[in-house]
């Protein structure tokens, strides 16, 4: 089943003080419920409730808007509450991460400045993210509730910077949330596994 919400990886309280219980209440148990119940409407409308998540993200992009936006909404959460974890972030990254970082992105240093701003300038909505594209990493963004699968990439990392994300907990400092996101949160053993699988 293509559109079900899974528990949180960890409790309420487990991301404090960097995401807080009430943020992850807020955008957990209502945003992303509310992209699974909208998406399994509209993929059954559409005839494509037998495919995979993947498949439904690429095959409505560009054709049917209101599927697109809740499946690709719903890719994006399914992976960005593992993207996180208590006691995450820091500069130690598991050996090929490491290695890909220094290679393709000019060390780890760059890449939290080159991913801290794709987030930065994202205009409204979207995300900012990690991707394997070509066979090496790359950092870019996207708006609403695209990501890098519909533009011929894999995505490995991601940060959620719709408010809805932040605001809660950062109010309009998203920069200071894109901050403590890479610096304290990000499970970098999902993003290790993840890029095993796209290269």
């Amino acid at each position: 089943m293509a559109f079900e919400l899974p528990a949180l990886p960890y409790d309420y309280e487990a991301l404090a003080p960097f995401m807080s219980r009430e943020t992850l209440e807020f955008h957990h148990d209502k945003h992303h419920k509310a992209y699974v119940d909208n998406g399994a409407k509209f993929a059954a409308e559409a005839g494509m409730d037998g495919l995979s998540l993947e498949d439904i993200v690429k095959q409505s992009f560009g054709k049917h808007a209101g599927l697109f936006n809740n499946a690709g909404q719903h890719y994006n959460h399914l992976h960005f509450w593992n993207w996180m974890k208590k006691g995450g972030g820091g500069t130690k990254l598991p050996g090929a991460i490491q290695k890909a970082v220094d290679a393709d992105l000019g060390g780890y240093d760059k890449f939290r400045a080159d991913f801290i701003q794709a987030g930065m300038t994202q205009f409204g909505s979207g995300w900012a993210w990690l991707a394997v594209k070509d066979g090496k990493l790359a950092v870019m963004k996207t708006p609403n509730g695209e990501n890098p699968l519909v533009h011929g990439a894999k995505p490995i990392l991601g940060v959620d910077v719709w408010e809805h994300s932040y605001y809660i907990d950062y109010r309009n400092l998203r920069q200071k949330y894109l901050e403590a996101f890479v610096d304290n949160l990000v499970n970098w053993d999902y993003v290790a596994e993840m890029h095993a699988a796209a290269v």
